[in-house]
């Protein structure tokens, strides 16, 4: 067990405050976003059998949003200065607090790790 979990200090790092909403409603939101950014690749002159593939998924879309979230970067991609093994734990803890998103975090997880690399 690490120093900071035994000694009862909590890891640096983003706070997971996804836990009060319905996974309904994030989902919804997910979809939203996904469908406006379809829309504007769209009315940009891409063709929608080249920009949906690249897309994530409704749940993997829900994991970004919450990591967003927590880190107060408003959907932006951005370096957080964690190390990879924290990234990982604060995904962890997303599929702890909604188990249906596990697919998706073991996904995004495994993009991470390639990445890496």
């Amino acid at each position: 067990m690490s120093e900071a979990r035994s000694s009862g200090r909590r890891r640096p790092g983003p706070e997971f405050r996804g836990a009060g909403r319905s996974l309904e409603v994030l989902r919804a939101e997910a979809h939203d976003e996904l469908s406006a950014l379809i829309e504007l690749r769209c009315r940009n002159g891409e063709d929608p059998w080249d920009v949906i593939p690249g897309l994530p998924t409704v749940d993997e879309q829900v994991v970004i949003s919450l990591r967003a979230d927590a880190l107060g970067t408003d959907g932006v991609p951005t370096a957080t200065g964690l190390g990879l093994a924290d990234e990982l734990g604060y995904l962890r803890t997303i599929a702890l607090w909604h188990p249906e998103l596990s697919r998706a975090v073991w996904s995004l997880m495994g993009r991470l790790n390639d990445a890496s690399r």
